[in-house]
């Protein structure tokens, strides 16, 4: 069993509370050799297809990610591989919601699916699984300017908004995901599932930050592709683990198209191969692309911008004063003069915060019933508040335990006691008042003396506005966790046999001849499992490269030419398997 606790892996460590919900122990017992036999498959076929297309560093990415192509990767074997890189793993529960997704990414830490793709998914899976995510985005990791981009995404992805239309169709993604990864699921419900995705993909409304960026990190970390249009290699881990849209996409019909901002238009489907992809000539271009996008995002523009998305979002959302302070919560108000903030109202806890950590006393319980504040300059004073030394502040009227009245450019008076100054690092960030009153430039009432102490945030202006809380920990805040859970599948004997049988041909390809006659392994195939393909295939491979049992070796390749004669979905899968008898990997990826 494995979990994150067990890590000495300094990236998983560093993980904040609210990140650390979503980990689920990797429960490495629960692989069958089934599993293991489909990841060995998809793994050689990777190989071999791949090292011709793949971005270089790939191959070599494997072994640096701690992959091999025999078993499934336990988390500690990454975990120790992935820290020579500066970089964690942790398992998760299938899909998790794309805010959290893109902060694990932020602190450098990949989310890896713990489950494995059926067999009869083998080509391609809509559900998030460890090939996708450990042999797709694992191995690329290696590459600096990569892995760069990749953390730097997150780090901006982290502060997206987002809105309750992109929760819901977060959750439809997962629901029927989920569905289709189940062995008997109800076609029914499966339609039922596809329908509502359709319809919130089609409800979705004007797209929010995060669904931009979504777009933006499927284009390149999903489905990217590095080069030239005429030969591009690919990069992206959606590609990178799907044997079969791997080999298509490089054929013509799907278009080639330059990666750049206009790439924000493509929407894009994950139950469908992608009609086009796009091209960057090397990683700094995505760093590029980002950067200009981020300048659009309401955590750089801020002002009312920012304050109107943080509306729109109905999250938690954090302005930030140009003194530095922080206010989080649920923004539900601003007000304009002359097309500068003026003041800025939030509904429901909130927290204060300088430097991304909680002002001592102005946590979510103090706080619990909103804030508001001016903001802006004092009406004839050219120096913004937050940048006057705290001698000079009596000459403007301020001092602890008088009397004062402020009056700001927009024309809201502040008239009250001065209780207490915070400030921090020379900036002044609140000014606490009893006995206060709060009214705007129609003398219409925003704060009643009745109402307690008053805390007037300090700052000339709103420079940045961001989803989320400023001190996650502080404020406490869960993302949104999704209610379904994945399907675990309960075997029957007659599957618990297979098994069986498979971990029989594993052994004798793994410790040597005296582990087993195959020729018993087939018999028992051909008796009760006659619809499988792998094991047979595995049991072929074993024989053709022994020479030994030649008649069972010839039983067994007429069995797996029928079926790929007869039935056209594993057409494909077995030549594909025969190709490789012929042509086996590289040992050094086999230990």
């Amino acid at each position: 069993m494995s979990h994150f606790n067990d890590f000495n892996n300094p990236q998983v460590a560093a993980l904040p509370s609210h990140l650390k919900q979503f980990i689920v122990d990797q429960h490495y017992e629960h692989y069958t050799p089934i599993d293991h036999a489909v990841w060995r498959y998809v793994m050689r076929q990777n190989y071999s297809y791949l090292k011709d297309v793949a971005y270089y560093p790939y191959i070599p990415g494997l072994l640096k990610a701690g992959l091999t192509i025999e078993k499934i990767p336990s988390l500690q074997e990454m975990n120790d591989a992935l820290g020579k890189i500066g970089w964690g793993a942790v398992t998760v529960d299938g899909f998790i919601p794309p805010a959290a997704f893109m902060e694990y990414q932020a602190y450098r830490v990949l989310v890896i699916a713990a489950d494995i793709r059926q067999l009869k998914h083998i080509e391609y899976t809509p559900a998030p699984d460890i090939i996708h995510e450990s042999a797709g985005h694992a191995p690329i990791i290696a590459d600096k300017d990569y892995h760069e981009y990749l953390s730097y995404f997150g780090s901006i992805g982290a502060k997206a908004m987002f809105s309750a239309q992109d929760f819901e169709l977060y959750e439809a993604i997962r629901s029927l995901s989920i569905l289709k990864e189940m062995p008997d699921a109800d076609p029914d419900e499966i339609k039922k599932a596809e329908d509502t995705l359709d319809h919130r993909q089609k409800n979705m409304g004007e797209p929010s930050e995060m669904a931009l960026l979504s777009r933006l990190h499927w284009w390149t970390v999903e489905y990217g592709l590095i080069g030239t249009l005429e030969e591009p290699k690919i990069y992206g881990a959606g590609l990178l683990s799907s044997i079969g849209e791997s080999v298509s996409c490089m054929k013509e019909h799907v278009k080639k198209l330059w990666y750049d901002m206009d790439t924000i238009k493509y929407t894009y489907d994950i139950t469908k191969p992608q009609p086009q992809l796009f091209v960057t000539p090397a990683f700094q271009n995505l760093i590029d692309v980002l950067e200009q996008f981020a300048n659009t995002m309401s955590f750089r523009v801020g002002g009312g911008y920012g304050l109107q998305k943080a509306i729109e979002s109905k999250n938690t959302c954090t302005a930030v004063y140009s003194s530095g302070l922080q206010v989080s919560g649920v923004i539900a108000d601003y007000r304009h003069a002359s097309e500068q903030v003026s003041f800025v109202k939030t509904s429901g806890p909130t927290i204060l915060s300088y430097e991304n950590k909680l002002l001592k006393g102005h946590g979510k319980n103090y706080h619990k019933d909103g804030f508001s504040s001016p903001v802006g300059k004092l009406k004839g004073i050219p120096t913004p508040l937050e940048n006057m030394p705290l001698s000079d502040l009596p000459m403007i009227g301020i001092e602890t335990g008088k009397q004062t009245n402020l009056e700001f450019e927009s024309g809201i008076s502040v008239t009250g006691m001065v209780k207490n100054i915070l400030s921090h690092h020379d900036k002044i960030l609140i000014i606490t008042f009893t006995d206060c009153t709060v009214r705007d430039h129609h003398g219409k009432l925003l704060f009643d003396p009745s109402w307690g102490v008053y805390d007037m945030a300090v700052g000339e202006k709103i420079i940045s506005v961001f989803c989320g809380a400023a001190d996650k920990e502080a404020f406490e805040e869960i993302p949104p966790k999704s209610n379904t859970g994945t399907h675990h599948v309960q075997y029957d004997e007659r599957t618990l046999e297979l098994h069986k049988l498979y971990q029989q041909v594993r052994n004798r390809r793994q410790k040597g001849g005296d582990y087993g006659f195959l020729g018993n392994v087939w018999f028992q195939l051909q008796k009760n499992h006659h619809d499988d393909w792998l094991c047979a295939l595995e049991i072929l491979e074993i024989l053709d490269h022994e020479d030994t049992e030649p008649e069972v070796a010839a039983e067994i390749r007429t069995f797996l030419e029928n079926k790929a004669a007869n039935e056209t979905e594993l057409t494909k899968l077995i030549n594909d398997g025969f190709y490789l008898i012929k042509n086996p990997v590289e040992q050094r990826l086999v230990v």
